[in-house]
This record gives structure tokens, C-alpha cells and sequence, in this order.
């Protein structure tokens, strides 16, 4: 049990020191330099990334927008210009 509240405390002092943005080497070689046991600290670090990967927001998908154009009038065919101004047919 002390075990765990030993292991439960890194964990939580992981997590909270990777939300602030400091690289997880940096975190273990500074708990290792305090005293904390090699094999304590990576199983802490491990546990701190699971727990934060669940508490992660699943990112969904943003769907595919389509367009279609809907034009209520005909389309009417211009005349060239050419064909305008010398009245040809």
C-alpha cells in the first residue's frame, strides 16, 4: 500500500509537470537525481502517459462538405461579339 501512494504521488507530479511542457527525460533524470529508484520512475512516467492519453479528447472528424449549385433560371446562350455587331445568325 505504501508502495502504491509512493508510486500514485511520481505519477501524479509526472502528469502535472508534463502539462506544464517540461520533456519527460528531463522529469526522469531529475527524479533520479533526487533519490527516486530508476525502475520507480519509468513505471511512473508510463503510468502518467496512460492516464493522460485516457483522459485526452478523442478528436473527431470533421465531414466533408459538398456543393451543388442550384440555379433557378435557364441558362441562356450569348451571342459572340462578332456575331453582334455584324447581325450574323
Amino acid at each position: 500500500m505504501v508502495e502504491n501512494t509512493y508510486k500514485t504521488r511520481l505519477v501524479e507530479y509526472v502528469k502535472r509537470n508534463l502539462k506544464k511542457g517540461y520533456p519527460t527525460d528531463t522529469l526522469k533524470i531529475a527524479l533520479i537525481n533526487q533519490g527516486y529508484m530508476r525502475p520507480t520512475v519509468d513505471e511512473a512516467v508510463q503510468e502518467a502517459i496512460k492516464q493522460m492519453a485516457a483522459e485526452a479528447p478523442v478528436i473527431k472528424e470533421k465531414p466533408e462538405i459538398e456543393h451543388e449549385v442550384i440555379v433557378d433560371e435557364p441558362v441562356v446562350e450569348k451571342k459572340s461579339f462578332w456575331k453582334r455587331l455584324f447581325g450574323r445568325k
